[in-house]
């Protein structure tokens, strides 16, 4: 029992410490000044046009992700699922800490440096993503609206994903150029970002995902 349950406290760790990563990433990937991930850029996108701030926007962007989710499967949505509302919130918190412990780094005059902080971000959200989905806890709520699309469609969560990812973008995109004028949360760093990340989730599954999940005591996500 006593095993189990040590077990459960590093499947929760992960789960954690993987999210912490991830809003690092998204942190840096702002300060970068070159665009957010896709996930990130509707709610980063709410930050520059209203002001507010991107832990509380991306707390918003959750709730609204849970709503279209029990409107998509209606009968089919399980309960379980409502746990997505407090990990968006926890998730939201941690940018709001992450935005605040980092709030001093200035954005670099230099386009190199600033290429090496989106690149950055990328290996911090990819590292993330690697730990974070191992324990196989409750998703994300933008995860989780991806994965209730592909089950509403039967398609594969692969390519809902894509499609999900790049009408955030264009959503983003287009907000910011009508209303403020600018591209905003979109640059040279979302492609990035859309590109790298899950090659480097591969990379890190490849030659860690064996130790990662002789650690957890299971199979681990592949």
């Amino acid at each position: 029992m006593m095993f189990g349950i040590d077990k459960f406290g590093i499947k929760l760790l992960f789960y954690f410490a993987g999210m912490t990563l991830m809003s690092f990433g998204v942190v840096v990937s702002v300060i970068s000044d070159l665009g957010v991930t896709p996930i990130s850029s509707i709610p980063y996108t709410i930050t520059v046009v209203s002001g507010m701030d991107f832990g509380v926007a991306t707390m918003i962007f959750s709730v609204l992700m849970v709503l279209l989710q029990i409107l998509i499967l209606r009968k089919n949505y399980k309960i379980v699922n409502l746990l997505q509302l407090p990990i968006g919130l926890v998730f939201g918190a941690f940018l709001t800490f992450c935005g605040l412990i980092t709030a001093g780094i200035p954005t670099p005059d230099s386009f190199v440096l600033k290429i090496f902080l989106i690149l950055l971000s990328t290996v911090f959200v990819a590292a993330g993503v690697f730990l974070y989905v191992s324990p196989g806890f409750v998703p994300l709520p933008p995860e989780g609206f991806v994965i209730a699309v592909s089950q509403a469609l039967r398609k594969k969560f692969s390519t809902v994903k894509v499609i999900s990812d790049v009408t955030m973008v264009l959503i983003s995109l287009l907000t910011c150029v009508i209303i403020v004028h600018s591209l905003g949360s979109v640059g040279v760093g979302t492609i990035i970002a859309a590109v790298l990340v899950g090659y480097e989730v591969k990379l890190l599954t490849k030659f860690f995902g064996a130790k990662r999940d002789r650690i957890l005591g299971r199979a681990g996500i592949r």
